[in-house]
């Protein structure tokens, strides 16, 4: 599987991992302080081939994601569900732990970020739905975000991925529908 876009990893084990599952080119971030020429080069490959942040679904790698979004902005992105990422040593969870699979996976998933879509879920939407302030809302949101494929984050920045991703109203309610049904044991 040849991928067109370049693909944004935080280091040289994702870039590893990137290649054992498509042939692909990947810019490393180094680490969370994605410094000024690393953005240049992301820019540049953005104008020229486009470009995929696939960061690890974890703290650090949200704030790289973010932090590339709001200087790179346009980029698509790919998400990693958090069991997939899981080290088999249960220490440590990255790219570089998911089998070339779930990257495949993650990889034909890519959402591209839009500014322009009206807002079709609204926050109180969320509150009600038991997504955010409630005991389990944490896991749901993760599961939901599975669901989605648009990756786990916490409440207000899971409400942007549902505009940002242009997540229409009948995916939100069929993947909250298949939540509740495996939180009650019914799936």
């Amino acid at each position: 599987m040849k991928i067109k876009e370049v693909i944004v990893v935080e280091g040289k084990d994702d870039t590893a991992a990137i290649r054992r599952a498509v042939d692909a080119d990947t810019i490393e971030t180094n680490g969370a302080a994605v410094g000024a020429e690393v953005i240049e080069r992301i820019k540049l490959a953005k104008e020229r081939r486009g470009v995929i942040i696939f960061t690890d679904p974890d703290f650090p790698g949200e704030k790289i994601r973010r932090t590339i979004a709001e200087q790179v902005p346009g980029c698509k992105h790919a998400f990693l569900p958090r069991e997939a990422a899981k080290a088999r040593s249960g220490k440590g969870i990255g790219v570089e732990h998911a089998s070339p699979d779930d990257i495949r996976q993650a990889l034909a998933n890519v959402y591209e970020e839009t500014a322009d879509w009206e807002e079709e879920i609204t926050f109180a939407e969320l509150i009600e739905a038991g997504l955010v302030g409630g005991e389990m809302a944490r896991r749901r949101r993760q599961r939901l975000g599975e669901e989605l494929k648009i990756g786990y984050a916490n409440g207000r920045q899971f409400h942007k991925r549902l505009k940002v991703f242009r997540i229409s109203r009948d995916a939100f309610y069929a993947a909250l529908a298949q939540v509740m049904r495996e939180e009650a044991g019914d799936a």
